[in-house]
């Protein structure tokens, strides 16, 4: 299999050692140039120098042939993120996300991907094992608990020019990615400036999804 992983870090380099130890093509995609060179220097060439949030890096590691993609960095928003675009812009058959904050697991397990906490040795053998079908479609969430919504913002919106901080989104909700004309998708932080024309891809409950289009929007 052609596994890409993305985050060279601890967790990310082992399960590169072990998949390669065991017959399969690898890619680790990380954005630190001496981790990455470590990796290189350790494993052969695998690692790509990178932000794997990013399409171009994507398409150079060569997402569009793969069979696994593993989200493995030490942040879950860009867990998320990278998750999320392998699936639905790569259609990956199977992607593992890492959680580092268990609180974030309800998020991770209701958007319908294969995640592990465990680290090195869970990653391994959800590959190996095949123990799941991978991540469901963005609009297939396996609970009606959350729902994703996608929200562009229009050009006069009072959002515009806020930062995610200053947003009044409703309650249990989490602005997980935002997409910009240059086609980047970005996981944004609380200094993150929304734009007209972002698209917003949000996690909310059903309840709140009027209220995350008008606080994002300015119409109900």
């Amino acid at each position: 299999m052609y596994i890409i992983i993305v985050g060279g870090g601890k967790v990310g380099r082992g399960a590169a050692r072990d998949l390669i130890r065991m017959g399969h093509e690898v890619c680790v995609v990380e954005r630190d140039a001496n981790t990455a060179w470590s990796i290189n220097n350790e494993l052969g060439e695998v690692a790509l120098l990178g932000d794997g949030a990013e399409i171009h890096v994507q398409r150079a590691a060569g997402m569009n042939r793969a069979n696994v993609v593993v989200a493995c960095t030490g942040r879950d928003q860009a867990n998320l993120a990278v998750a999320q675009t392998a699936q639905t812009r790569f259609n990956v058959a199977k992607v593992i996300a890492r959680i580092n904050d268990p609180r974030n697991e309800r998020i991770f397990r209701t958007l319908g991907f294969d995640y592990t906490i465990s680290a090195t040795a869970a990653i391994v053998n959800a590959i190996e094992q095949e123990v799941s079908a991978g991540l469901s479609r963005l609009t297939q969430l396996r609970s009606t608990a959350f729902v994703l919504s996608e929200v562009t913002i229009p050009q006069l919106a009072p959002a515009v020019g806020c930062t995610v901080r200053d947003l009044a989104l409703p309650p249990h909700t989490v602005l997980a990615l935002i997409i910009r004309d240059d086609d980047q998708p970005e996981v944004p932080g609380p200094n993150t400036l929304i734009q007209a024309a972002d698209v917003v891809i949000a996690v909310t409950q059903p309840q709140y999804q009027a209220s995350l289009h008008e606080a994002l929007t300015g119409t109900s």
